[in-house]
């Protein structure tokens, strides 16, 4: 998947927008997230292994937050032969519109269904793996309980939940110290101090991470049984939660 360098907060800006998921980002988002989430190729390698294991035969896997289709293609990979159907879901047209791209370079016998829509509006049945990767800190915190209930609901029994996220920490020391290695991995990266400032402002009225306990609280709320941490690397997790 091709993607241009992202420079979009290169350059001073007068007045800074709330980050959108618009043409914009969509054309430089493969550059964007590996230079800004640490792990973010493992994560998605590693969705594939997940598939291969719990991706049942005549089931559904949803991948929230689809983006360009990263988890998408890994997954579709690695669930030949099995009549699995995924659902990918972004309520970004223009990511939809990359993701759809994507997807047809590739020759497979598994279908994609592309939905650009709210994930909170999408009805899950029938699934044996739902995917919701760097998504859920996007939402209102007042409408993710809701989506683990839902997601929950619409899992058959021995299926799998795979959410990463960007984690805060109740322990300020260690917060201060996974932000601070964060910022050191993007100027590594190549991004600027006023690109890292921009950014943030931009970001902060609509990225509200959780605690991992607050992750934790809410999977078992809703009947997860079987919860844990697969990945972190500094602020950035992925997690696993088993009905």
């Amino acid at each position: 998947m091709k993607s241009s360098q992202d420079n979009i907060f290169a350059h001073a800006c007068e007045n800074i927008a709330d980050f959108q998921f618009d043409e914009k980002v969509a054309g430089v988002f493969n550059d964007m997230i590996k230079r800004s989430v640490p792990g973010y190729s493992q994560i998605i390698n590693t969705l594939g292994a997940f598939a291969q294991k719990y991706a049942s035969p005549d089931s559904h896997i949803y991948d929230l937050g689809c983006s360009l289709g990263a988890a998408t293609l890994t997954i579709r990979r690695h669930v030949e032969n099995r009549n699995c159907r995924i659902i990918a879901v972004d309520n970004s047209q223009s990511m939809i519109e990359r993701c759809n791209e994507n997807l047809s370079a590739y020759v497979s016998d598994t279908p994609v269904d592309l939905v650009c829509g709210d994930i909170r509006d999408i009805n899950i049945e029938n699934a044996s793996m739902v995917i919701l990767n760097f998504t859920m800190q996007f939402l209102a915190p007042s409408d993710r309980d809701e989506l683990v209930k839902k997601i929950y609901q619409g899992l058959n029994p021995g299926g799998i939940l795979v959410l990463s996220e960007k984690l805060n920490f109740e322990d300020e020391e260690i917060q201060a110290l996974l932000y601070d290695l964060h910022l050191d991995f993007k100027r590594a990266n190549g991004y600027s101090e006023l690109e890292i400032s921009q950014k943030r402002s931009s970001l902060e009225n609509v990225m509200k991470p959780d605690t991992l306990l607050q992750h934790e609280q809410r999977l078992r709320k809703h009947g997860f049984m079987h919860f844990n941490i697969w990945f972190q690397c500094f602020n950035f997790s992925s997690m696993v939660a088993i009905k």
